[in-house]
């Protein structure tokens, strides 16, 4: 019976401390996602990612144990990243402008760079990364979110969850098929999700 990886083996050996190092670190992960949509996972290792990087083995590992503290990285860096961008929705003034926007971010985010959206989206699919890969921010905001563009809902918390997983299943498989044209996508999730909405006594 094979036994399950040590969370060390996907955590960072240090975190930096200087602003010389933070950047040596956001170079290993932008090359970390450069070799990634590149190669694949078969090209993927971390003598690839230190020569695009520009940096020796030596440095990486100063950082980083291994491909899958890449690989977590990496994950962590784009969930951020959708997470900065979904949160100017909270900014908006109505609900429905709100939810809007958070679908703009969700298709940005998967369109944007789709090949390596899609490799994540498998990376996080595996089960010793779940733990490293936690969704609570997310779920948090699509439910605030939600909880303004249907405040009348019978179910708002249902509802979140249902919106989410279309959204999701969406915006994942344009980017299985290669669509490349958001506003397109956009448009079809936006009736997708309103749709729900006022099928589901949410409008």
């Amino acid at each position: 019976m094979s036994q399950r990886p040590s969370r060390k083996t996907f955590r960072p050996r240090k975190a930096p401390a200087q602003s010389r190092s933070e950047a040596t670190v956001a170079s290993i992960v932008e090359a970390a996602a450069q070799v990634l949509e590149s190669e694949g996972f078969e090209g993927f290792n971390t003598n690839a990612v230190a020569r695009r990087a520009g940096v020796s083995i030596g440095s990486l590992y100063q950082y980083f144990p291994g491909k899958d503290a890449l690989t977590v990285a990496l994950i962590h860096r784009e969930s951020a990243r959708f997470h900065e961008d979904a949160s100017v929705a909270l900014t908006k003034r109505s609900g429905k402008a709100a939810l809007e926007y958070l679908i703009g971010a969700a298709v940005r985010q998967q369109l944007q760079r789709p090949m390596l959206a899609r490799l994540l989206d498998i990376a996080e699919g595996r089960p010793a990364l779940r733990d490293e890969t936690a969704k609570g921010e997310m779920s948090e905001l699509v439910g605030t979110i939600v909880g303004r563009a249907a405040p009348r809902h019978p179910r708002p918390d249902v509802a979140a969850h249902d919106l989410l997983a279309i959204v999701k299943g969406m915006v994942d498989a344009a980017g299985e098929r290669g669509e490349r044209d958001l506003d397109d996508l956009e448009r079809r999730v936006r009736a997708a999700v309103f749709g729900y909405l006022a099928r589901s006594g949410g409008a």
